[in-house]
């Protein structure tokens, strides 16, 4: 991160700040969706973050889609073929992306219907959730949380990364999950997710964020 200087904030006004570069945003294609990405590892919670955004878009007349990452993982016989602690499997194979091109960024292309699936597989049956699909009208804004997102190439037209140092993202992630912290190291050093976020929050102590956006 070098010296790069963040200013001390609140969860609900960073909320609303965030709202309110959306409003004012335009798609990078020409298209009348917005994509937005809200990187972090599980233990930033960065979906928490995309819901108040979501609420703040709604107060405003805005509407919105928040989308988990974790509803589009493969199947178990795929994400668990190498054991259920391959750190390698948990970094590139874990997540469905061709179900994410297909089933939420396809639909938001120009031309595109708009009719998006929220959820593919429940991360915890492992079955299929069979949703419905959801219709963002012109104008809404797709705000898609969980890891990684900034390695793949997605078309987001803004992105968020909420930081941990690696003593935060330790303390804050569930034993059962610390075999993952090495993936999450990996992120950082291939992808440098602060560096490249248009939006950085540090989220060490999750009562005092801070920003730089």
């Amino acid at each position: 991160m070098g010296r790069v200087r963040l200013e001390a904030i609140t969860w609900d006004r960073l909320g609303d700040l965030l709202a309110e570069r959306l409003l004012g945003l335009r798609a990078a294609d020409g298209g009348p969706w917005l994509r937005i990405a809200f990187d972090g590892a599980p233990a930033a919670r960065p979906g928490d973050l995309a819901e108040r955004v979501a609420e703040a878009l709604r107060v405003r007349g805005r509407p919105s889609l928040v989308v988990g990452t974790d509803g589009f993982w493969r199947p178990a016989s795929l994400r668990l073929e190498h054991g259920h602690r391959d750190v390698d499997s948990y970094y590139d194979g874990w997540y469905d992306t061709g179900a994410l091109w297909r089933e939420v960024f396809g639909p938001l292309e120009p031309g595109g219907s708009g009719r998006v699936l929220p959820d593919l597989r429940d991360p915890v049956t492992d079955r299929s959730t069979r949703s419905p699909y959801v219709e963002l009208p012109p104008g809404g804004v797709l705000l898609l949380h969980g890891p990684f997102l900034l390695r793949h190439w997605f078309p987001f037209d803004l992105s968020v990364h909420l930081l941990l140092s690696p003593g935060a993202l330790r303390r804050r992630t569930p034993e059962p999950e610390q075999w993952t912290l090495p993936a999450f190291e990996r992120y950082e050093r291939e992808t440098d997710p602060a560096e490249r976020a248009d939006v950085l929050i540090r989220a060490d102590d999750p009562r005092r964020p801070a920003w730089r956006g």
